[in-house]
Parts: C-alpha cells; structure tokens; sequence
C-alpha cells in the first residue's frame, strides 16, 4: 500500500509572458465608477441653457437693456461724486465687461447653432425616410391602378354589351329578311308551352 501524495491548495502562479503585475479585471462585471478630477455636468442640460441665452442674446429686449446699462454706466462715472465713480472717464472697465460678454457670447451662440443643426439634420433624415416611404406607396398604388385597369379590360361594360346585342339584332333581321321568317327557340312547336306545363 502507497501512501496518499498530499496536494497542497495553491493557486496557480503565471509566469512569463501571461504574468501581469495587478489583478485581472472582469469582463462580465461593470467597472467601478473612478473619480473624476473636473466637475461633471449634464452636456443636454447645459445645451439648452445655451440656446436658452443665446435666443436671449437675439432679441431686442437683450438690445435694450444692454443699452440702458452701458447709458447708465457712462452717466454715473460721469456725473456721480469723484470718491463715488468706479470707473473713470477712458471706461477701462465698461470695456473689459463688454469684451467678457462678447467671448461668452460667441461660443454660447455657435453651440446653440450646433445643436439646431444637429436637430436639423435628424429632421432631413426623418424626411428624407418618409419621403422614402411615400414613393414606394405611390408607386404601389400606381402597380396597383394599372392592375385595376387591365383587369376592366377584360371584364364586359355596359356598352360593349349593347353593342354586342344591337350586333345580333342586326343579324337576326339580316337572316329574317333573307330566309323570310325566322324560327325562335321559342317559338317552335316541339317545345311545351307554359300552359301545358300549369295542366301537368
């Protein structure tokens, strides 16, 4: 008898090329969500806050306080108590505000005419499909408008009908005139009339 070998639980070490220096990750398990060094912030609902100012920035309102502002800016630094004005007569400040609400301005407006033209162009592609879509209808209803016609060309109108009947007519009396009476099929002898039919 031999004795049993003892086989110690270890885990198996790679080694060479297979052999990484950090664990593995898992495929079929999410990642553990890392922290972010910059703020994060919601690109839809800063989108619309941008079309939002920059429809803000088109309108006359926008024109009008802008201008009452800047008069009233230039009054008081003109008109006010010396040791009560903040800006003085070159208005290094007024120009510096303006400046910063110009390059807030530009970039606020090109994102909001990104955005249109992004929804512009899902608009040209959803038109562009049911236009797509309507072709292949009519077309299907034209197939099925020229089915329908050749269909009544086969099927027997009112007129040629009448015309067929007054073709007949025609020749009916054309044979009455040439063979001087022509025998019906009801008026032969050999057939039963109605009355002999009721005595039975």
């Amino acid at each position: 008898m031999t004795p049993e070998r003892e086989t110690p639980n270890r885990e198996r070490t790679l080694s060479g090329a297979t052999a990484t220096s950090r664990a593995r990750a898992r495929l079929d398990q999410p990642r553990a969500p890392r922290r972010r060094v910059l703020p994060e912030w919601d690109p839809e609902a800063f989108g619309r806050l941008s079309e939002r100012i920059a429809r803000f920035l088109g309108t006359g309102r926008f024109i009008v306080w802008m201008t009452v502002v800047i008069i009233l800016w230039v009054l008081w630094n003109i008109f006010a108590p010396y040791h009560l004005r903040f800006d003085h007569y070159p208005f290094i400040f007024l120009t510096l505000m303006l400046s910063l609400q110009a390059s807030y301005a530009a970039p606020l407006i090109l994102l909001a005419q990104n955005r249109q033209d992004d929804r512009d162009r899902v608009n040209l592609e959803q038109d562009r499909k049911q236009n797509e879509r309507s072709i292949a209808d009519t077309e299907y209803l034209t197939r099925e408008i020229a089915a329908l016609r050749i269909g009544l060309g086969e099927v027997a109108t009112r007129d040629w009908i009448r015309s067929e009947l007054q073709d007949l007519m025609k020749e009916l009396e054309a044979r009455r005139q040439h063979d001087g009476h022509v025998v019906f099929p009801a008026e032969r002898s050999d057939r039963p009339s109605v009355r002999d039919v009721d005595d039975r």
